[in-house]
Formats: C-alpha cells, structure tokens, sequence
C-alpha cells in the first residue's frame, strides 16, 4: 500500500450555473485550478483558506460527493473515482452541515450508520457512548430525538458518527464549528488522542488559526481554487516574514479569512 493517505494531483472542478431560460446559457466557476498536494499516513494537514476558495469542494471531492473535471485522486491508494466503494468503506467525514435523521435520537442515527458497516448492536453502542462521553456529550440525552438537540451537540453527534468506524482517514470539515469553547478543545484533545493511539491520518479545514496551528503538521493555502502556499505554520510565517499565523495568510493569500461556509461549494 502506498505510503500516502492522499494523493492529489492537478485536480480541476467546475460549476455550471444556468443563466438564462434558453439551451446553453450558463455561466462557467471554478472551484478548484490545479489543486495538488499530498498526505503521509498517519499525518495531519490543514486546508486555510476564505469562503469560496475550494476547501469544501476538495473534501468532497476525496469523499466521493463529487467527481472532479480534472487531474488525478488517489486515497488510501484507491484511485477516484474508479474505486469508490473502497473508499467510502476507509473513510470517516465530518461536514460542519452535516445531515441527520432528526427525528430519530443520536442513539438511533449512531447505530443505523454503525449497521451499515457492518458493526452489532452492542458494540456500536457501548463504543458509541465512549466517544459521546469523551466529547462532552450529555448521555442523560443520548435517546432524545436530535431535532431537540443544540447546533453544537449536534455536531458532536456527527463527530462521533465518523469516529465510530474507527477509519485510517478522516476528512474534517470545519468539524469545531458551533461549539462552545471548552467543547471545541475536547474535541481537538481527542483528535491528537487518535493520532496518537491509532495513527489515524487527518486532512481538516478549520477557519480557526489557532486550531490549525495546534493539530496539523502541515498547512495548505488556498485562494481562489489555487493552492498558494504550504507548509508548517512557523513555515509560512518566516515565509510571510514574520507576524501570526493569520498575518501570513493574508499576506500570501491576498484574502481574509471568515467563519463562514464554503460559498462555491456550498452553491454547487
């Protein structure tokens, strides 16, 4: 098996809006223009970069959700999108929307997604609640339907569902998003926790500097679907020319950071 989680090479992707009623008139977006970089097993890399710079549609791109309009994907040494399943069976993503069976309880979605999987009942549940627990997640509410839960418990649920597999690889995307302070930090604490007791590889984008700083290896830049800078964060500063972390994006990048979504990504 290849020594890399994720290999990405020139990749491309479009979108086509319709701007008119008849055939044919649509408007060309690029979301991603020659996008490449790598990840080692058992490496974390962080993806920087403001709304509409790529970041969500490169995750869902290496999560089998989109096909791209160019270049090479290779994860966990299975070419994209030729070997989907295989990839879809390695992986485990956190979308900041991520979407749920509301009506059902964080019980019920964690084990319908553990039976898809092949995983029974009683050890889906019991490793299920270790996880939860772990997050700050307050069991007493484990059976309650998640339509009653808050933006960020929700999101913890989610974290779980994609920890639940135990994958090699976890696509995070803006997985800390809407939760407190102390939840956030729980969250980054069991992250390192993997990587330290499984080895797990980790391509996260995070709109939070300091969470970047404190999880990944190493940092992409991304500005307008390009890739404009890499390395480890004292990399990119010395090569901003000193300053913080955010400085150097700017500075790099030409652009500012938001807490905001995806906007090409989200609009596809």
């Amino acid at each position: 098996m290849s020594c890399l989680a994720i290999r990405v090479s020139q990749v491309k992707k479009v979108f086509r809006k319709r701007t008119g009623w008849w055939r044919g008139q649509s408007t060309e977006e690029w979301a991603l223009k020659g996008v490449s970089f790598h990840l080692k097993q058992g490496e974390a890399y962080g993806l920087l970069g403001p709304n509409g710079s790529g970041k969500s549609t490169l995750i869902r791109i290496l999560s089998t959700l989109l096909v791209p309009d160019g270049g090479e994907v290779e994860v966990l040494g299975y070419k994209l999108p030729e070997h989907e399943a295989q990839v879809r069976e390695r992986i485990g993503r956190v979308s900041v929307d991520a979407a749920f069976y509301k009506k059902l309880s964080a019980r019920e979605n964690l084990l319908y997604s553990a039976f898809l999987y092949g995983f029974d009942k009683a050890t889906a549940e019991k490793r299920a609640r270790e996880i939860l627990d772990r997050l700050g997640f307050p069991l007493r509410r484990f059976s309650d339907p998640l339509e009653e839960a808050s933006r960020g418990m929700q999101q913890k649920v989610a974290i779980a569902r994609a920890l639940l597999l135990q994958p090699p690889l976890l696509l995070l995307d803006e997985p800390t998003t809407g939760l407190d302070p102390k939840s956030k930090r729980d969250v980054q604490e069991f992250i390192e926790e993997l990587r330290r007791e499984s080895g797990t590889s980790i391509l996260l984008t995070t709109h939070d500097m300091f969470e970047a700083e404190r999880l990944c290896d190493r940092i992409g830049m991304l500005a307008h679907g390009s890739l404009v800078a890499e390395g480890s964060a004292e990399d990119l500063v010395r090569l901003a020319g000193g300053g913080t972390l955010e400085d150097a994006f700017i500075k790099l990048s030409g652009e500012r950071l938001t807490g905001e979504e995806d906007a090409v990504a989200e609009g596809a």
